[in-house]
């Protein structure tokens, strides 16, 4: 057997690849970009042929980089953003691109199920509301607005289970993105028949469920020739990013949990029974018997991302003339202003909104401008949004009686120190921070690792390989204006839904 694992994630603006030894050392790493279409509003596509392309892109220079042979790998484990719908045909070509997690055009299937079926009941079975962005609205919007193509659908598969599809050719449904369709019971971790046939969904279409760390199959002599590996390697069923994310920063036990930073933002707690509200996410951990709940927002680390293509083409030209990044010299600009960006407050609804508010219509808005105001201002209030947002669901796990004491962040805003501080102060928590680039890589391949027997189980997995690298505490001076303008940005929404909502949908 190989000594190194192999973690793939598969997230909303890139694909990341990275070896690890069995004490979770990165031994290489690399990312490689792909498009998000946005063809009309509120749609949010990708094409699943782009996530192959980019690991059959990637893969061999990181095995170089590594001075790795591919047979020295173990087993790999793919980590995958949630909420997709990868429509298959017989022979297992994709017939569309699929719409992602972003995407909302589905809302008005969403009201009619739910008037149809009874809200309750959908989420009594599965612990989720049947919101847009979910994965069983854009099954229905294939059946209703494309029924030609629904008619060709064999297979419904999710991010992660489609790359297993193309290096194994098997193909399964992990059971941490189950939560993403209505007609699969979260207590049972199964799909439930009764359901999926009151909303017109034949489970045929739906793989055989698997636990997140059992083997599906092995490399394909021609996924070997594509993207560099050998034939034979152990690929196991993988899992949701956020989950393998809470893995790879070693939250798998009641109470524990993890702050994620990356293109999208939010939390995830660890329980050990499936405790759902409306407002929130509910899913199984990668972990056996245990499972999240989640907030999920739209506005993470892409808000930077987008301030950076749009606001910080100096900075690009400087940071190349002295090696540094664009980021870092943004946020040097946000650091320069005083905590609270002296009232000017950012709604980061970016995508619409997830949790806990439940709005695709919701617009990303800044308030308080005047002439006193410099892009620093703005920069500093869009992180002060994001991390509102944090808060906000973390209030709303907390008044369920869910206790959480400490988060442990990931994903590439951790990388801000300033970011990780003010989230902090906002939250009035701890954070600390293992390695934050690769928490969800390094969850994937410890999926791996306990799939085929590196590790005896999941608690001496993370004990050999997550570390802490860094705490913040809150500081308790900042609370008083951080606690003023968090009032007002909940005021804010409040006074903003109803002309939010105002719009036709697409």
């Amino acid at each position: 057997m190989g000594t190194y694992l192999l973690g793939i994630d598969i997230g909303t603006s890139a694909c990341k690849v990275a070896v690890f030894d069995q004490k979770g050392r990165l031994m290489a790493s690399g990312t490689s970009d792909y498009r998000v279409y946005y063809p009309h509003p509120s749609w949010a596509e990708q094409d699943p042929q782009d996530w192959w392309n980019a690991v059959c892109r990637t893969l061999p220079g990181v095995l170089e980089e590594g001075h790795i042979h591919p047979r020295k790998i173990a087993g790999i484990g793919i980590a995958g953003q949630s909420w997709s719908a990868v429509a298959l045909d017989h022979e297992g070509g994709v017939l569309c691109r699929t719409p992602i997690w972003m995407d909302t055009r589905a809302s008005e299937i969403c009201r009619e199920v739910n008037a149809k079926i009874g809200a309750d009941r959908i989420f009594d079975l599965c612990g989720n509301p049947l919101q847009p962005s979910y994965t069983t609205p854009k099954i229905l919007w294939y059946q209703k607005k494309m029924p030609e193509l629904y008619g060709k659908i064999r297979w419904i598969l999710q991010s992660n289970s489609y790359i297993a599809y193309r290096l194994t050719g098997h193909l399964s449904q992990d059971l941490s993105q189950g939560y993403g369709l209505h007609c699969f019971d979260m207590a049972r971790g199964r799909w439930n028949a009764d359901m999926a046939g009151n909303m017109g969904i034949s489970t045929d279409i739906l793989p055989d469920i698997y636990p997140c760390h059992a083997i599906v199959g092995k490399v394909t002599a021609q996924a070997a020739k594509e993207c560099g590996l050998c034939q034979g390697i152990p690929v196991v069923a993988g899992g949701l990013d956020a989950a393998c994310g809470a893995l790879g920063t070693g939250v798998l036990h009641p109470g524990q949990t993890q702050e994620q930073g990356g293109q999208a933002g939010g939390m995830s707690i660890c329980m050990d029974q499936p405790r759902g509200d409306a407002r929130l996410i509910l899913g199984c951990h990668v972990v056996p018997d245990r499972w999240l709940l989640q907030g999920g927002t739209t506005g993470g680390g892409g808000v930077m991302r987008w301030l950076e293509k749009e606001f910080g083409a100096y900075e690009r030209v400087l940071a190349e003339k002295q090696g540094r990044k664009s980021l870092d010299l943004l946020n040097e600009e946000a650091d320069a202003v005083a905590a609270g960006s002296e009232g000017l407050i950012f709604l980061p609804y970016m995508a619409g909104e997830r949790s806990p508010i439940w709005n695709p219509k919701a617009k990303g808005v800044f308030y308080g401008l005047d002439f006193s105001k410099t892009r620093g201002h703005l920069i500093r209030a869009a992180m002060e949004g994001v991390a509102f947002s944090l808060k906000h669901n973390l209030d709303v796990a907390e008044s369920l009686g869910v206790k959480v004491d400490v988060l442990r962040a990931m994903g590439g805003s951790a990388n801000s120190l300033l970011w990780t501080q003010i989230k902090s102060d906002v939250t009035g928590k701890p954070v600390d921070v293992p390695a934050s680039d690769t928490a969800t890589t390094l969850g994937a391949a410890l999926l791996a690792g306990v799939g085929v027997g590196l590790y005896e189980d999941f608690d001496r997995a993370v004990d050999q390989t997550v570390e802490v690298r860094r705490r913040h505490l809150p500081d308790l001076d900042k609370r008083p204006v951080y606690e003023a303008n968090y009032r007002n940005y909940r005021k804010l929404y409040d006074q903003l839904k109803d002309m939010m909502r105002e719009g036709g949908d697409s």
